[in-house]
C-alpha cells in the first residue's frame, strides 16, 4: 500500500464521504461512496486523491426539477428533465437514459439521421467498439421529432476542466479512452470532426470516458453523396479545436483533424490553469476564423513551406499577407508541463497533417501506459516558485 494510503484512516475516509454527501444534490448523495472509492483506488498521491474528491463534489447538478416530477413525456419516456440544448437539438434525462431530441434539421454539416446510422453501424461490428457512446434506440416523438436515445452519463470532460482539479490519473485514463475510441473509428475511415471537451462523456471523474456527439461526423459511404472525399464541408469543429488545414480551405482533410483537436484538448487539460493554447472568438462573431489563425501563428510561429509543405497546394496559402511570428517550441509554449505529456502534444499539434501521430500511434505513447507516474503539470505535485 502506498504511504499516503496507510496514513489515511477509515475514519478519515468516512469524513470525506460525509463531506461529499453534504455537497452533492439530494438525488446524487448515494454516489458519494463510489466517488471516494474511485479516488482512493486510482490516485497515486494524497494530492491526487483530494483533487479527484473535489472534482466529484462538483459533479453537475441535475435539472432543479428532478426527473420524477417534471411531467414532460417524450415517447415512452416519462418525466424527462432538460439537461442541455443547442442549435440543432435538446437533451433530456429520463432515469438512466439521455434523449437527444432533434429540433432543427438541414443545418450542414449536422445530420442526425447520419449520426444514428454511423453509431448503429459501428456497434454492429465485431469486435464491438470500446469508448464510443452506444445508441440504444431511435424513434419519432408525439411531434414527429427524431429522438436518439443513449445511456445517461453524469458529466463531461468540460465539467471536469471547469473544476480545475484534474489529476494525473484522470488525464491519463480519459485520453487513453478517447484514443481507443478514435483508433476504432479511424480504422473505418470515419472522421468525428468535432472533438472537444463537451463531446467526451464520463461515468465518473476518472472515467470510463466515451466519445459522443457524432452529429457532424463524416463517413466514407454515408457521406459520399453530399460530401465527396476531396470536397468535404469546411464548417466543422468548434472554436480553438479547429485544425489549420480547414481554416485555409483544404476540403480534402482526413482523420488528422481529429488528432489536432485531441492535441489541443490535451494541451488544455495539462495546463495550469486548464485553458486552450489558442484563442477563438464565439462562432457568431465576425472575424472568429481570422482570430483563431492569428492566435495559432502567435503561439506556434508563422508556418513556412518547410514546416507546412502540404499548404503549398491550398487555394488559400498561409505564406503571404501574414505577420511573421518566430517559431516556438512546445517547451516554450508549455514550460511547466511534464515532458512526456508535452511530447505527445507536439506530435499532435503540428501544421503538417501527415506528420501528426495517428490515434493508434498515440495510443502506444508512454502516457497511455498504466505504469506512467510522471506529474502532469508542476502545480499538481509541487508549489510553484515564489508561491507559498
Amino acid at each position: 500500500m502506498s504511504d499516503w494510503k496507510s496514513s489515511l484512516s477509515a475514519l478519515d475516509r468516512y469524513k470525506v464521504i460525509q463531506s461529499l454527501q453534504e455537497t452533492l444534490s439530494p438525488d446524487q448523495r448515494s454516489d458519494a461512496i463510489s466517488i471516494e472509492q474511485d479516488a482512493y483506488q486510482h490516485s497515486s498521491t494524497r494530492d491526487e486523491y483530494d483533487a479527484m474528491v473535489k472534482a466529484g463534489s462538483r459533479k453537475p447538478k441535475d435539472n432543479p426539477h428532478s426527473p420524477s416530477d417534471t411531467g414532460i413525456r417524450i415517447g415512452k419516456y416519462n418525466n424527462c428533465a432538460l439537461i442541455a440544448d443547442g442549435v440543432t437539438s435538446e437533451v433530456y434525462r429520463s432515469n438512466n437514459r439521455a434523449l437527444k431530441v432533434i429540433i432543427q434539421h438541414n443545418i450542414e454539416p449536422h445530420n442526425p439521421q447520419r449520426e444514428a446510422s454511423i453509431l448503429q453501424e459501428l456497434h454492429s461490428l465485431t469486435p464491438v467498439p470500446e469508448k464510443i457512446i452506444t445508441l440504444t434506440e431511435t424513434f419519432r416523438d408525439q411531434e414527429q421529432r427524431l429522438v436518439l436515445v443513449f445511456p445517461y452519463m453524469p458529466m463531461t470532460l468540460d465539467n471536469l476542466i471547469s473544476s480545475k482539479s484534474i489529476s494525473l490519473s484522470q488525464a491519463r485514463s480519459i485520453f487513453r479512452d478517447v484514443l481507443t475510441g478514435l483508433t476504432f473509428m479511424h480504422k473505418h475511415a470515419i472522421i468525428h470532426r468535432d472533438i472537444k471537451p463537451s463531446a467526451v462523456l464520463l461515468q465518473s471523474p476518472s472515467g470510463p470516458s466515451y466519445i459522443s456527439d457524432f452529429g457532424t461526423a463524416w463517413h466514407p459511404r454515408l457521406s459520399s453523396y453530399t460530401e465527396p472525399q476531396n470536397d468535404k464541408v469546411l464548417d466543422i469543429g468548434t472554436g480553438a479545436y479547429r485544425a489549420p488545414e480547414v481554416l485555409f480551405g483544404n476540403k480534402g482533410y482526413g482523420t488528422s483533424v481529429d488528432m489536432w483537436a485531441l492535441g489541443v484538448m490535451l494541451a488544455e487539460v495539462i495546463s495550469s490553469p486548464p485553458v486552450p493554447p489558442f484563442e477563438s472568438r464565439p462562432a457568431h462573431e465576425d472575424g472568429n476564423q481570422l482570430g483563431l489563425i492569428l492566435s495559432i501563428f502567435k503561439t506556434m510561429g508563422t508556418p513556412t513551406p518547410e514546416t507546412w509543405p502540404e499548404a503549398k497546394g491550398f487555394k488559400v496559402t498561409p505564406f503571404e499577407l501574414w505577420t511573421v511570428f518566430p517559431q516556438r517550441d512546445w517547451a516554450d509554449i508549455l514550460p511547466e508541463v511534464d515532458e512526456e505529456f508535452r511530447n505527445l502534444v507536439s506530435r499532435l499539434v503540428c501544421f503538417e497533417s501527415g506528420r501528426r501521430e495517428t490515434a493508434e500511434e498515440a495510443l502506444k505513447h508512454k502516457i497511455c501506459g498504466t505504469r506512467y507516474q510522471g506529474p502532469v503539470a508542476a502545480g499538481l505535485t509541487k508549489k510553484k516558485e515564489g508561491v507559498n
